[in-house]
């Protein structure tokens, strides 16, 4: 008989293992530079340097900021033909954008749908010889990488490639990366292969703030001296996750798994405009990617609701899961808040959330419930400050 059956207390549960972290190649530097870690999409990631949120933030806007991006998965497709083309025209059955039109040397924002039309993942696609080049969000890329090995041909291979990989944003961003590398006739969405430090890097000119900046991909054993050079330069602060994302925010920039996800479809998140004419109704390829039905009958009907910018009239930050009301009383909600917090830039409270496409009109009036009370709110213009990319 076990102790149990004769009325013996049960065991004590085992105390359940805090699964480990992973540490990007700039781990070390992080903790030099008085970082706080915190855990973000399986990693140890700096949330604010010593500095602090506000600082690295206006010091953002006004000069340059360094962030770490290497918890993000780069996946490369390459065509065992060796013509970029193929790999191109198989991953236009998957996300709604113009690659094969894709010029070497520059890259383009997509979506990665699925078969009702939602967003799996938001992207960027880099096209350069013989392959493209797929940066995906953190807590995404093992499905990513699995959902296009599911889907793409067995003539395209698709490899997670290890690598660090940096963020420099901000109006001197230019000015410093120029002292490393051949980037001054760059564009906006322009790639280039470039030794930094003598280390093969691939650059980006873009970026997640909404200001002018480069993305920079190195190998692992080169990431820290790269950055080491870069915050060398009195014009560089390391910048950290609060940082990034009170940035974004007030650039209009959706987050996956808060602002989009796969309820969410590009026409209602705002996004239309990264659906390429091509792909459209009446386009060189229309449709033809995972969701097609709904989101051209969206883009020719318009959505049931749509993602828009709010500014919360006082100062109090309006949080992501608040419920939007179209009354100041009464009545059901009709909406909620994805993405809200303080705008630095702007000294305001500054919020996104999704509507019905009645109240999405800049100007209209909603409530927002806060601490049981409703607090009102103006839909606004995205993004709620200019952005500063170099696009001619």
């Amino acid at each position: 008989m076990s102790p149990l059956a004769a009325g013996a207390s049960p065991p004590a549960a085992a105390k359940p293992e805090t699964p480990s972290l992973a540490r990007t190649p700039l781990h070390a530097l992080h903790l030099r530079n008085g970082a706080r870690m915190v855990p973000f999409a399986g990693y140890e990631m700096p949330v604010q340097y010593s500095a602090g949120l506000m600082a690295e933030h206006r010091h953002t806007r006004a000069s340059a900021g360094l962030f770490d991006v290497s918890h993000m998965g780069q996946i490369v497709l390459t065509p065992r033909s060796g013509e970029a083309d193929d790999a191109a025209r198989a991953l236009e059955a998957l996300i709604p954008v113009d690659l094969l039109g894709l010029p070497e040397g520059r890259q383009r924002y997509g979506l990665l749908t699925d078969p009702s039309g939602g967003i799996l993942d938001d992207l960027m696609v880099a096209r350069l010889p013989g392959r493209l080049v797929v940066v995906v969000n953190a807590a995404n890329k093992a499905a990513d990488l699995a959902h296009l090995r599911k889907h793409l041909p067995e003539g395209i291979a698709a490899e997670l490639v290890p690598g660090g990989l940096i963020a420099l944003q901000g109006p001197k961003a230019a000015d410093v990366l120029g002292r490393f590398a051949d980037i001054a006739t760059m564009r906006f969405m322009d790639v280039r292969e470039v030794a930094i430090l003598g280390a093969p890097c691939l650059v980006s000119r873009s970026g997640y703030t909404g200001e002018d900046g480069f993305e920079i991909a190195m190998p692992e054993d080169r990431a820290e001296e790269i950055a080491e050079a870069l915050l060398a330069d009195a014009s560089v602060l390391p910048v950290g996750l609060g940082a990034r994302d009170s940035l974004r925010l007030e650039a209009g920039l959706p987050l996956h798994g808060s602002d989009i996800d796969p309820g969410t479809s590009p026409v209602e998140a705002g996004l239309a405009w990264a659906i390429s004419s091509a792909r459209r109704q009446g386009g060189a390829r229309t449709g033809g990617f995972l969701g097609s039905e709904r989101i051209l009958s969206e883009l020719a009907r318009g959505p049931a609701r749509r993602r828009v910018g709010l500014r919360p009239e006082g100062r109090a930050p309006v949080r992501a899961g608040a419920p939007l009301f179209a009354e100041e009383s009464g009545g059901a909600p009709v909406g909620r808040v994805t993405s809200g917090g303080f705008g630095p830039s702007l000294g305001a409270p500054v919020a996104m959330g999704f509507v019905p496409t009645a109240l999405a009109a800049p100007g209209t009036r909603v409530f927002a419930e806060l601490r049981g009370a409703r607090l009102a709110a103006i839909v606004a213009t995205l993004p709620f400050v200019p952005a500063g990319f170099k696009r001619g």
